[in-house]
């Protein structure tokens, strides 16, 4: 069956009239003169319905893992200043909101030719027949393409929007849910709201799980498999508020044996300590610990796994006092903090010198595509585990939490610190007990004094502070924050939970003991990230603004 050209164009429409121009090379647009008639051309298009520019950098940035080491420092650059400082963003490099809004649009735009393709294909008439699909052998592809959309717009409502709520979300302005493809030349779309985005994903969710599968992939880790697609919707729950739900789908995805199935950091103990070589090794698609992979133009690599940006750095202060190296439930006593470094399998890298102290992380590599060897030219690029299984524990920890399945969370936080830390530093076991006993004992962080507890304040119910529901959450959270450093996810959480963040500027102390940390704090109160701070939405792009799309509120 043949498709009408003019919705091929309609590709190109819908992802042009919800962005900004982007270079030639990252403007790959769908062939307008290809007819998707057969199974094999979805196939084939469905490989551009994943986004090729990505949230690592700009979120990381704006999180808690990074501090300002110094305005003297001159480690920096407008657009990190901007996303450090929660500006409304104007620069445009491969790492902005701006490239990612406009590539996440048109990953959707793939998503739903390939939707109309099998609609059509299928013989469905006005929208799309799951069991026709299924007769016509097309519901693999049906429930990847699904996949794909839901979580394109996924990931767009939790950066463009605030974050999910039952209280607000009816009213907070949403991403616009586009589910088919534009045949005219000036559409007008409407934001919606959160609650409304959320319905959609649910909606696509729902129809994907029930057909996903991964026969025809011939690298299942670059796509939607059968785990990564309970892994999202793990996720998704979790932000949805629907606890049992995230629960059962990340034990769906786990398996009856997660342990088996964490990422291996006491092999990564045995290699050579190098960058590339434990970078690289990171994202190889054999672990189990690695869902999904997704690739993008980024040069995050360089800047988290090197001391590249010193400026606004994730510095030795913050790690020692909030981060990997702080004290933590494990049980490790001030003396065992001078030795901090074997306390992990995979210790984060301490870079020295006398312009900038940073606890780097080799994660993500730093990768370079030439397009012209000769004289060096081409694009940073990356691959990263879009969803891992130490993520996906944490998501299913936190679900338990949520519905006071207090023994059940303690197993699973066990599970994940016994994997991470040595034994000889870790041997014990958390209880609910435990866990409530370290953490109602350490202080609320302050900026002048500040500690691995930070006050919650999600619009959800968590309890009391200090008592059992709330510190159970400051063991996953904080867990979460040592698992998701220099991945780009601590954003989120701080999203959802309205922690507050205090922007301070430190200054490097040579009086300071070594492991004690390498700086003093020299202003505390610079900016703070209130819990209802609308900077917490990042500003939609200002072409789509012009364009007539209603901005996020700003004070």
């Amino acid at each position: 069956m043949k498709m009408n050209k003019v919705k091929n164009i309609a590709v190109l429409l819908a992802a042009g009239l919800l962005s900004v121009a982007c270079n030639k090379f990252l403007d790959k647009m769908p062939d307008n003169r290809t007819e998707i008639d057969n199974q094999d051309k979805i196939r084939a298009l469905l490989v551009s319905a994943y986004n090729s520019n990505t949230y690592l950098k700009f979120s990381e940035y704006m999180s808690d893992n990074v501090d300002n080491i110094g305005d003297d420092n001159p480690g920096t650059n407008r657009f990190v200043e901007q996303c450090y400082h929660w500006e409304d963003i104007t620069e445009i490099a491969n790492d902005c909101p701006t490239y990612f809004w406009s590539d996440s649009y048109l990953a959707i735009a793939h998503a739903n030719q390939a939707l109309l393709a099998i609609q059509e294909l299928s013989g469905c008439e006005d929208e799309l027949d799951p069991e026709a699909v299924e007769a016509a052998g097309l519901a693999p592809e049906m429930a990847e393409a699904l996949l794909c959309r839901a979580y394109a717009h996924f990931m767009l409502v939790n950066f463009f929007c605030q974050n999910y709520n039952a209280e607000t979300s009816d009213k907070d302005l949403g991403v616009p849910y586009r589910k088919g493809i534009e045949t005219h030349l000036n559409p007008q779309y409407e934001r919606g709201t959160v609650a409304g985005v959320y319905k959609n994903i649910e909606e696509d969710l729902e129809i994907a799980l029930k057909y996903v599968s991964e026969s025809y992939y011939k690298i299942p880790k670059y796509h939607f498999n059968v785990r990564a697609a309970y892994a999202f919707a793990a996720r998704f729950y979790l932000f949805y508020e629907k606890w049992d739900k995230a629960e059962a789908c990340a034990t769906r995805c786990l398996g009856s044996n997660p342990a088996q199935k964490l990422r291996n950091w006491q092999a990564r103990a045995s290699m050579p300590h190098d960058m590339d070589v434990l970078s690289n090794d990171f994202i190889l698609s054999k672990y189990d610990a690695n869902i999904m992979l997704m690739t993008a133009f980024t040069n995050f690599g360089y800047e988290f796994g090197n001391p590249g940006l010193s400026k606004f750095s994730h510095n030795s202060f913050l790690s020692f006092t909030e981060v990997s190296y702080a004290k933590n439930v494990w049980g490790n006593t001030q003396s065992g903090w001078r030795n901090v470094s074997s306390w992990y399998w995979d210790p984060p890298v301490w870079y020295n010198g006398s312009t900038f102290d940073q606890i780097a992380f080799w994660k993500i590599p730093y990768l370079f595509e030439y397009t012209d060897p000769v004289n060096g030219i081409g694009y940073h690029r990356a691959v990263f585990p879009a969803f891992t299984t130490d993520e996906t524990l944490l998501t299913r920890a936190e679900a338990r939490v949520m519905q006071h399945k207090y023994d059940e969370a303690a197993a699973d936080l066990n599970i994940w610190a016994h994997n991470i830390i040595k034994p000889s530093y870790f041997s014990g076991t958390l209880t609910p007990e435990s866990i409530k006993a370290f953490y109602s004992a350490v202080a609320y962080w302050t900026p002048d004094v500040p500690t691995i507890k930070k006050h919650l304040n999600p619009a959800f119910f968590i309890g009391e502070e200090n008592e059992m529901m709330e510190s159970m959450l400051q063991c996953v959270l904080g867990f979460k924050r040592i698992d998701h450093v220099a991945q780009g996810l601590r954003w989120l959480d701080i999203k959802r939970y309205g922690i507050e963040i205090t922007r301070r500027t430190l200054q490097p102390d040579p009086a300071a003991g070594q492991y004690d940390a390498a700086f003093k704090i020299l202003d505390g109160q610079v900016d703070i990230l209130t819990k209802d701070d609308p900077r917490r939405a990042l500003q939609i792009p200002q072409d789509v603004v012009s364009a007539g799309l209603e901005p996020n509120p700003r004070n």
